[in-house]
Order: structure tokens, then sequence, then C-alpha cells
């Protein structure tokens, strides 16, 4: 029997034959997992939506859903992408195992299956859960310095907060699919990660910045993506992180991107960034109405800054906003 240092893993079986749910269910036991089991496609997507399974132990021929196509889908999830599948099959064709490492599979066994190959895949699919798991505890540790950055300046409160939202809002109405509007909404948090590398002095100066100290500010696109780089869950969100001060005109920074070279995840938070900034106080000026901020992103759009459908879209938005808030005032 294994001994785990936390919570055993937890190891959902999902298979239509009773008889080898029960084998299943006895041999984990006594492995020391945890077992949850359902007998069919759907339930198993449904169980691994709710959150805490670990590994997913997946018969290929299912009633309704069958095996392959569940893995489909829970590779396809942001939610769920991450969980190891083991595929299980008694189908002797040669290409079923490209069959399911295609499906997104992270292993496959043979049926009849063999103990000893099981225990040791489970223990190699543990292992890669823990690594994830230890991955995703890192990205969140980004997430949180990336508001500790902004909570340097008490006059950016709030900052982050408001352009994941508003980058979302904006992912949402053009279209974007989920994974994009949930990247866009992490990099609203992690945009300036870089600045964790700019001293105070620099970053709060009160007077004009020399040319060198400049160069350092317009650096912190290439280290906030350098910290990112490592952390598979980021990888969305790092176009973000390296491109959102690049404009269309080709004289943003750090690579002087053009056009359609700018990813469009980064011209989407570049466009909220601009106008919260432009909506906030600043120790040099008070904050700017709605209309006139608008106003800034329309005239940056029109000398080909800016994308103008993107705009336009966000200035939908805003507008939309702004009515409800004059409606409850009213």
């Amino acid at each position: 029997m294994l001994h785990w240092k936390e919570d055993p893993p937890l190891v959902l079986i999902v298979d239509d034959s009773e008889e080898q749910v029960r084998f299943l269910r006895r041999l984990l036991t006594q492995e020391g997992y945890r077992c949850q089991w359902v007998f069919d496609g759907s339930e198993a997507v449904a169980a691994c939506g709710t959150g805490g399974i670990d590994i997913v132990l997946l018969d290929v021929h299912l009633p309704g859903l069958d095996g392959l196509a569940v893995c489909r889908q829970l590779k396809a999830s942001p939610e769920t992408c991450l969980i190891p599948v083991l595929i299980m099959t008694g189908d002797a064709a040669r290409d079923s195992h490209v069959d399911a490492l295609e499906a997104g599979a992270d292993d496959f066994l043979e049926k009849p299956l063999a103990v000893r190959e099981l225990r040791a895949r489970l223990r190699s699919a543990s292992k890669m859960k823990r690594y994830v798991d230890e991955l995703d505890n890192a990205a969140a540790s980004i997430l949180m310095l990336g508001a500790a950055i902004e909570a340097r300046d008490r006059h950016t409160n709030g900052h982050c907060r408001r352009l994941a939202g508003y980058a979302s809002a904006l992912g949402q109405r053009i279209g974007l699919d989920r994974h994009d509007v949930r990247a866009l909404e992490q990099g609203g948090y992690i945009h300036d990660l870089g600045k964790i590398a700019i001293s105070d002095a620099v970053l709060f100066k009160p007077g004009p910045l020399t040319r060198q100290e400049y160069d350092l500010v317009k650096s912190h696109p290439l280290v906030g993506e350098r910290i990112c780089a490592p952390l598979r869950t980021l990888e969305r969100s790092r176009p973000i992180v390296r491109s959102h001060h690049e404009t269309l005109d080709g004289k943003g920074y750090p690579d002087g991107l053009r056009g359609a070279a700018v990813p469009l995840l980064a011209q989407v938070t570049a466009i909220a960034d601009v106008y919260d900034a432009l909506t906030s106080d600043r120790p040099y000026r008070r904050a700017l109405a709605p209309a006139t901020a608008l106003e800034v992103l329309t005239e940056e759009a029109s000398s080909g800054k800016r994308d103008p459908a993107l705009v336009s879209e966000f200035a939908s938005i805003v507008s939309a906003q702004v009515a409800v808030v004059e409606t409850g005032a009213s």
C-alpha cells in the first residue's frame, strides 16, 4: 500500500462494467487511493467538472458518449485539461493506442489489465498531477505578485481588477473563446509583472526620466514574459505581458510590432489599459470623463495606433455601463 504525504489522489473510474468497477475499486483502495466511479461518459465529464478529481481511468467503450469523446472534452476544457487521463481498452486493433493519444490521453492500458502495470501507470499519473498542481500554485503566486506590484502605487489601486474586467468584456463582445477570455482576465492582473525589476525611485520619479531610466521602464514587458515563460497555465497570457505596449503604427515597445503582428489579446488589453489610466486620478491630473477618454482612443485609432473596430466595440461597452450608472442615479 502506498503512503501519501497529503490526501491520497482521487481516481475516477469510468467503466460500464460493474464487475470491472468492483475490481478496480478493490485494487485502488488496497493501494491507498480514494475512488469515485461512474458508468457512462456524460457522468464522467460532469464529475470532472465539479473539481477534485486527480486521475481518470477511462474505458473506451461506453454507452452514449464513448471514452475517446470524453477524453477530448476533458482536454478541451481549461477546468479539466490538466487531469491525467488513462485510457483502458480491450480493442486489439493496432491503431487503438494512437486513437487514444490523438484524443489527448496521457497514458494507455490494455485490457485485461495487468495489475503491476496499472500500479506503475497510476503512480506515474499521480506524480504528474502533483507537478501540475505545483505549477498551478506557481501561476496563482504570480497572479498575487501582480497584485502586489500594483499595490506599490496607491494611485493605481484597483487598476488590475478593472483592466481584467474591461479586457475580458471586450473579448467576449468580439466573440473570443473562453480560453482567450480567461487569458485576458489573467493578463489584466499580470500585464505589468516585469515592473518588479524596476526600483521605486525610477517608477515613481516625480520629474522626467533620463534616457537610461526610460529604457529600463520599457524593459518590463520582457522581464514579465520571462517570469511567466515556464508556466503552461499562463501560456495564453504571455503575449499580453510582452506586447501590451505595442501599437499598430510600429511605434510601440519592446519589439516595434506593426499592424496584425501585434497579438489580438495584447491589442484588447492595451485599449482597456489606456482607458482605465485616462479615467483614473493621477498625481499630475484628475481623471477624465468616460466620453473624453473614448475620444482619446478614437483619435488614436484614426492615427493608426489602435484598431478602429476594437475601439468602437469597447466604446459600446463603456456607453452601456455609463447608461446603467446614470439610470440608477436618476
